[in-house]
């Protein structure tokens, strides 16, 4: 038989033996190992590069559910640029539609005039447009000075005198006679069949040749220094160069470049 004291002794050391291995020591890490490790973390920043903390705006301006904040300054650039091609896109769409009425009403008169029908005026009125008044100012000038002069240098007998007559007026009149066209084509007076009638071509050649002996006489003589010469040189011109404005602007009245004409609709 096992004595009292045997069986306390044997429970105590049992007891002591369980105790050890339920409650093992937790097994030794180093401190600088745990600290290593966390550094390795996904979401650590010491393994991104310091510039991703100073991403672009796009990036860190961000809301709750992942949309771009309003004050994003990239976010308000584009709203702006949105804003300025929807304001764009109403404008070409107002002018596309004033574009297609335009378009339906010429087809119509167009369909109208080809049955038989009235534009609303037998004068077909036109207007010359900014270049055709250009050409025409040009191409006389260059006509108007060669006869100049010759007979600058017939009157004067020298030609540095003549070239200085010439040159002194040329761009002058080619500039008054420009606007002159651009004012006289805000008439329709004299115009009739889609062209300039004789009244019309004879009262301008009149109205530039005032202006121009004028003109050519002044400059005549304070090149010239004689008046005498100054109006023989400026009344040849007066005779010859109104005959041949005349003629020049009858031969423009045939050229169809350049002008618009003006169709009244009665719709």
């Amino acid at each position: 038989m096992i004595s009292l004291p045997t069986l306390i002794t044997l429970a105590c050391s049992v007891s002591n033996g369980y105790a050890f291995q339920t409650a093992p020591s937790a097994p030794y890490r180093p401190a600088s190992l745990s600290h290593r490790a966390e550094t390795f973390l996904p979401n650590s920043s010491s393994i991104a590069p310091k510039n991703s903390r100073n991403q672009s705006l796009l990036h860190i301006a961000t809301t709750a559910n992942g949309d771009k904040a309003p004050s994003d300054p990239m976010i308000r650039q584009i709203d702006q640029k949105i804003q300025n091609y929807e304001k764009k896109q109403e404008k070409y769409l107002s002018k596309l539609e004033s574009a297609k009425a335009e378009l339906e009403k010429f087809k119509e008169t167009k369909q109208r005039y080809l049955q038989g029908d009235s534009l609303g005026s037998d004068t077909a009125s036109f207007s010359e447009t900014t270049a055709r008044s250009l050409v025409k100012s040009m191409m006389w000038r260059v006509i108007a000075g060669s006869v100049t002069f010759f007979t600058s240098l017939r009157f004067s007998g020298n030609i540095s005198t003549a070239l200085s007559i010439v040159g002194s007026d040329f761009f002058s009149k080619a500039a008054t006679m420009f606007f002159g066209e651009r004012l006289m084509n805000k008439s329709q007076a004299g115009r009739k069949g889609g062209a300039d009638d004789v009244g019309r071509s004879l009262a301008k050649a009149l109205l530039w040749r005032l202006f121009a002996i004028a003109n050519t006489l002044t400059m005549s003589w304070l090149i010239a220094k004689d008046l005498s010469i100054a109006s023989k040189i400026a009344g040849s011109d007066a005779v010859f160069k109104t005959g041949l404005m005349f003629v020049y602007e009858r031969v423009w009245a045939k050229i169809e470049w350049g002008k618009e004409y003006i169709i009244e609709f009665s719709i």
